[in-house]
């Protein structure tokens, strides 16, 4: 068999045409849409929603309800329980509502409840569980002991930003944008930005004065600015709060 370096010029370039479009026809039928077979696994899946190719590991699909218009990108992975065939105590264990977008290699992994709303938008990369370890007992290796669970709720109209790590109990309201990276495990109220591990609010929205930084934002300003003043440096400006006209904060 001739090396590739032995192949014509010509001949690679057809080869890889040829390839390229294979794995377009590959991809086109090896998603997961309402009339495929394998949506009828699945405790709800609504018109227009697409699971592309390839996708991650997905099991349990009698607990899992998607709704209408929602696309999960490729090697997103789906489960309910610890393992295939698992009984689950709660229906649905995942619910994603409509015309949502799931990033590509992201990970749902639901154990009692996990809901994602309306119109969410995730970048890739995106971990969200309502299930983790507990070491309350230190002669026990933390694998070994019992997990917990704790519900997960994200609000309809949010966006999570690559790598968003959701932790049991986190509560997520409405058009919530979290930064990159971050670690939510606790409460974010409606219309608001938060970063960080854990993620903290920074930026909130009011009516009346539009996107402003929280106090603990400003107090960060602060003390960077006083820092770089003691270190003989200018201090960044602080920016003035945008006003009720401006467009939200890009994060």
């Amino acid at each position: 068999m001739p090396s590739p370096r032995q192949v014509p010029p010509w001949a690679r370039r057809l080869a890889s045409i040829a390839i390229d479009i294979g794995w377009r026809w590959v991809c086109d039928l090896g998603a997961i849409g309402p009339n495929h077979p394998r949506a009828r696994r699945f405790g709800a899946f609504g018109e227009g929603s697409l699971i592309a190719f390839p996708p991650g590991a997905i099991f349990n699909e009698r607990w899992i309800r998607i709704g209408s218009r929602t696309m999960i990108g490729p090697y997103v992975s789906l489960s309910a329980g610890m393992a295939p065939g698992q009984e689950m105590v709660s229906d649905p264990v995942v619910s994603i509502g409509d015309r949502t977008l799931i990033g590509r290699g992201s990970h749902i992994v639901g154990h009692f409840c996990v809901e994602i709303g309306d119109d969410i938008q995730t970048g890739p990369y995106v971990y969200i569980t309502d299930q983790n370890h507990v070491y309350s007992d230190p002669d026990v290796p933390i694998g070994a002991q019992w997990p917990v669970e704790s519900s997960v709720h994200i609000g309809s109209g949010s966006w999570l930003g690559t790598g968003v790590v959701v932790l049991p109990g986190a509560r997520i309201g409405r058009n919530v944008a979290v930064g990159a990276g971050s670690v939510v495990t606790g409460v974010l109220p409606d219309h608001c930005v938060a970063v960080g591990s854990p993620a903290k609010v920074v930026k909130r929205y009011s009516p009346d004065d539009g996107w402003c930084a929280t106090d603990d934002a400003d107090r960060e300003t602060t003390a960077v600015q006083k820092l770089a003043g003691s270190n003989g440096l200018t201090a960044p400006k602080k920016k003035k709060s945008a006003t009720s006209d401006s467009a939200p904060p890009t994060v």
